[in-house]
């Protein structure tokens, strides 16, 4: 059952706007345009053994440019790519459990490149190149106490990272608790902090958590289980993505300026975070790129990238320390301004116009609920802009510059729990409805009375039972400090998307491995089970406007879609291993669709457009006639 209780909002007051604060403009990497004459690059894909392969990962990327353009190959094993400019490109292809093929070619005089793909015989050298839910499902789980292992690593090991990232190292059981034993003091923003309070989840659970993992990954390996998946087809096996390279933090200390491993060989691993800026992405309505940058700096709260060139330009608003304020939240509202939050240190909202690049920021003002933790930035349909707060959620008239704050009925739980609010909608009745992922409640502002309501969430029914007497007794006296800390039943609904035209939210339970569907106009509320709850764990959802629901699996390298109307769902492959992308943001247009994220952990901002079964039968006719 979902229960219902309300509390009152909290005061309006008015706020403080700080406007033209200057952009810092950098340029990075510009390739140069494309070439007058371009060519349609174009083969076929076999096994080493001669069987065409269908669904092959095949990417192109320009000499010394930041572009890689990746297309699939159909049930024939044909691929062809949209029109790529002369010059000199590496062109390599892939697929789960074979190694990578590569090639440098000089495309105008070659415009066809085929491969043979041959299988990987070393066990490791397979999982190293597995995805987060293949490296996850290759856990042990024959057993009640391998299952409730499992489920503790899942749900508090990758609430900062894919578990491909872990689990593609191997260490004996003294290795895996000093790796427990270091984690325990790094919160879920990957901040190291010995002095704070340690992850009481991991502490509890540290000794049989690292005998597991050392059974599973450790010197014998003889608990891990090979697993695959099939690769894409049909509509997924028709996508393409252009990925454009983000430059590593420039105020960081770094061995190198260009990673060694950016994801995009998968043979390599899934890479390390360590310079990557971006987080959240969106389109504007001229098909830019912008980015929020999640890292400190000295230069950049937001980057724009040129999707035509692909060349990046930091814009910063000054925090007090003189470095640029940092963001996370970032959206394009219905009039094409990109709006992002801003940490200052006091956190608040600014807006930067693309035609203009004129920046304005908006603080709360003193006693008001700083816009703070991990936050996220929606619009309603009367103008205004939400944003998260801890303690629930803020509106910002932009006209005014005044905000007004709704608490969440429960922001924090009577034994010291935080409720960490995370994701949020805004309605087309000018409300918003929001998420405490720690807590597993929905709440929802009401403008009209003042009051919020909150909804609370039931567990996942499967986990609750794998619990065993001990930890019931833990978790009776425990209460989650943050998102990274959770039970091992919780849902945690996080980021969420309206269909405005309908009045339907869609949320993404990350740790249940659903989607919530939450009619607003009667409060109605139904869980929708992805294909593979326990490994595919989304971010986001959002609605397209054939109300089609998107939902990225930030750890499993996969977008997935699901359609509402006849219950089916597919799932895209990224290019890149070690994605970890948090929304998607959708450009829709006459003509356009296309959706917009970025790769928290490999440094690359992407787009993914559709071609159908005409386009590319034409494209391969074309082809054959260059």
């Amino acid at each position: 059952m979902l229960t219902e209780r309300t509390s009152e909002r909290r005061s309006v007051v008015a706020s403080v706007s700080i406007a033209a604060l200057a952009a810092f403009g950098l340029t990075f990497g510009a390739p140069t345009p494309a070439a007058a004459t371009d060519i349609l690059l174009n083969g076929t894909i076999t096994s080493s053994a001669g069987e065409k392969m269908g669904g092959v990962t095949v990417s192109a990327k320009e000499l010394g440019k930041t572009i890689t353009t990746t297309v699939f190959t159909g049930d024939d094993g044909a691929y062809v790519f949209p029109p790529l400019a002369e010059g000199q490109y590496r062109v390599w292809a892939q697929a789960i459990g074979y190694d990578t093929a590569k090639s440098d070619i000089a495309l105008g005089s070659v415009k066809q490149q085929d491969f043979a793909l041959t299988p990987i015989k070393d066990v490791e050298r397979q999982i190293v190149q597995m995805p987060g839910d293949l490296i996850l499902a290759g856990l042990p789980a024959s057993t009640p106490d391998e299952m409730r292992m499992k489920q503790i690593f899942r749900n508090n090991c990758t609430s900062c990272h894919t578990a491909s990232y872990t689990l593609q190292h191997r260490f004996d059981e003294a290795g895996w608790n000093a790796i427990i034993n270091t984690m325990k003091s790094i919160n879920v923003y990957g901040i190291y902090n010995p002095k704070a309070e340690i992850n009481p989840v991991l502490d509890f659970h540290q000794e049989e958590l690292a005998r597991y993992l050392a059974k599973a990954r450790g010197p014998d390996d003889s608990g891990f289980k090979i697993t695959t998946r099939p690769r894409p087809s049909g509509e997924a096996a028709r996508v393409v993505f252009r990925e454009y390279d983000i430059p590593l933090n420039p105020d960081q200390d770094l061995p190198a300026r260009t990673p060694p491993n950016n994801g995009s060989d998968w043979t390599m691993g899934t890479p390390s975070r360590i310079g990557s800026m971006p987080h959240d992405a969106a389109a504007d309505l001229d098909g830019n790129l912008w980015f929020a940058v999640v890292v400190p700096t000295k230069t950049a709260s937001v980057g724009r990238v040129d999707a035509k060139t692909g060349a990046v330009k930091f814009f910063k608003v000054a925090a007090q320390n003189g470095n640029a304020a940092n963001a996370h939240g970032l959206i394009r509202d219905a009039s094409g301004v990109i709006w992002f939050n801003v940490w200052m240190p006091r956190g608040g909202i600014a807006r930067i116009n693309p035609a203009t690049e004129k920046i304005d920021v908006f603080l709360p003002p003193p006693g008001m609920t700083a816009i703070d933790g991990p936050v996220t930035i929606d619009y309603d349909g009367q103008g205004k802009i939400w944003a998260t707060t801890p303690q629930g959620a803020l509106r910002l008239d932009p006209e005014s510059g005044s905000f007004i704050e709704y608490k969440s009925v429960n922001a924090k739980s009577a034994n010291g729990g935080i409720g960490s609010t995370y994701g949020i909608a805004g309605t087309a009745d000018g409300n918003a409805w929001w998420t405490q992922m720690a807590f597993d409640t929905i709440d929802r502002s009401d403008t009209k009375t003042g009051k919020s309501t909150e909804w609370k969430l039931p567990p996942v029914p499967e986990e609750a039972k794998l619990v065993n007497d001990e930890d019931r007794k833990f978790y009776a006296t425990y209460a989650p400090k943050d998102i990274g800390t959770p039970y091992p039943w919780s849902q945690g609904p996080r980021r969420i998307g309206i269909d405005r035209a309908t009045g339907v939210i869609w949320a993404a339970d990350s740790w249940g491995g659903n989607l919530l569907r939450i009619d607003t106009n009667t409060a109605d509320m139904k869980f929708i089970p992805f294909p593979s709850p326990v490994s595919n764990q989304p971010y986001h959802a959002i609605p397209d406007q054939e109300h089609n629901v998107w939902a990225p699996l930030w750890t499993t390298d996969e977008i997935a879609k699901y359609e509402p109307a006849t219950g089916k769902w597919t799932m895209f492959d990224l290019p890149t291993r070690g994605t970890e992308i948090r929304i998607v943001s959708l450009l829709e247009k006459p003509g356009v669709k296309e959706l917009v994220f970025a790769y928290a952990r490999s440094s690359k901002v992407a787009a993914m457009t559709f071609r159908g079964e005409a386009d590319i039968a034409a494209a391969k006719q074309a082809a054959a006639r260059q």
